[in-house]
């Protein structure tokens, strides 16, 4: 019976990923986070131990839960771009730095260390699809602080691969544009996901302007959560150690779509929605620049496809959910409490 340290219990992925755990294993989560809004009854689950705290603060109860836990999960990061250009420090400290001591108190209790690095690593990297063992990183210039994050979650991966060479046990897992019920609210704008989809759903259902940042051009493949999750729970049970020392890109290249298609998508199927008929027929689509919306310190990727070849054969998983079905599901997800759609997080 495993014990998973999930820090960042509350975020998208990790109250995904604890209800999963406690559906369908017997395995014991020991979660922290500053809320518990999206555990809802899962916090009075008796294989749920939920404390509410800070990993900045409450460096005492982390280390002495890493040293009581198999498996380590730190999910706290910052995770959205406007934070990246308006405030790159703070993403570094929190990211980089606030998250250190977490894989060396991994190291020094020899514990499996699950770690989430991003699709963003791989920056503006020209592959057709990106494979973790052979696609190059490349960031634009240091006046473009967008790059801070990927820049951090990289240096964080080559500490873990060093620390890997020493002996720790890791995985790394690069998550794909994760979508799906529960990814964002108002009030907790962190944990890595797609911001995009909570924007536009947020501007539906309050009858807002969509806006295009750049004309919508660039593709992103999205993934849906459960797809995700799945592949998240073979690297936990990691049978015969096959995710010991590996990285997989856990995404959906099925579903590449640009930004633009998906606010097409998603206004076709809200307006098929009596719940958000109303509200949809009132969006305009709109174009804008990457620098009126973002700051002058952003840079896109024009295309960002996972490569998951060693994801699907080594961990036996691949994903099922086509995009018009993802979709859909966060649409009914919201369906019979349209208004806290409304309160979507709206500030990027």
């Amino acid at each position: 019976m495993k014990k998973v340290l999930i820090l960042g219990v509350n975020g998208f992925i990790g109250h995904h990923l604890s209800k999963r755990i406690l559906e369908t294993t017997d395995w014991d989560v020991y979660g922290m986070d500053m809320q518990n809004d999206r555990l809802g009854d899962l916090v009075n689950h008796p294989r749920m131990h939920f404390f509410e705290g800070d990993i900045t603060i409450n460096k005492e109860w982390v280390e002495y839960h890493i040293r009581k836990c198999d498996v380590i999960l730190p999910l706290v990061a910052i995770a959205t771009p406007a934070t990246y250009v308006q405030q790159p420090l703070k993403v570094f400290e929190l990211d980089f730095e606030a998250n250190l001591p977490i894989v060396r108190s991994a190291v020094k209790y020899k514990k499996h260390l699950v770690f989430p690095s991003t699709s963003e690593v791989y920056g503006m990297c020209e592959d057709a699809e990106f494979d973790p063992a052979q696609s190059t990183m490349v960031y634009g210039p240091i006046n473009k602080p967008r790059w801070i994050y990927a820049c951090s979650k990289q240096l964080m991966d080559r500490v873990i691969w060093g620390y890997g060479m020493e002996g720790l046990r890791f995985t790394l897992f690069r998550p794909f544009n994760w979508i799906g019920p529960g990814l964002d609210s108002i009030y907790t704008p962190k944990e890595g996901s797609s911001r995009v989809v909570t924007q536009f759903l947020g501007h539906i259902v309050r009858g807002e302007p969509i806006n295009l940042v750049d004309g919508g051009a660039q593709k992103r493949a999205f993934t849906y959560v459960d797809d995700g999750i799945d592949a998240l729970m073979h690297i936990i049970d990691n049978k015969d150690g096959v995710a010991n020392g590996k990285i997989y890109n856990i995404g959906n290249p099925k579903n590449n779509h640009s930004v633009r298609d998906l606010a097409n998508q998603m206004l076709e199927i809200a307006r098929s929605i009596p719940e958000y008929a109303t509200t949809a027929n009132e969006v305009k689509i709109v174009e804008t620049t990457s620098n009126a919306y973002y700051g002058e310190g952003y840079q896109d990727v024009q295309n960002r496809v996972p490569a998951i070849d060693n994801t699907m054969s080594e961990l036996g998983w691949k994903p099922t959910t086509n995009m018009s079905d993802a979709l859909k599901k966060i649409f009914e997800a919201y369906r019979l409490d349209v208004d806290k759609a409304r309160h979507l997080v709206d500030n990027e």
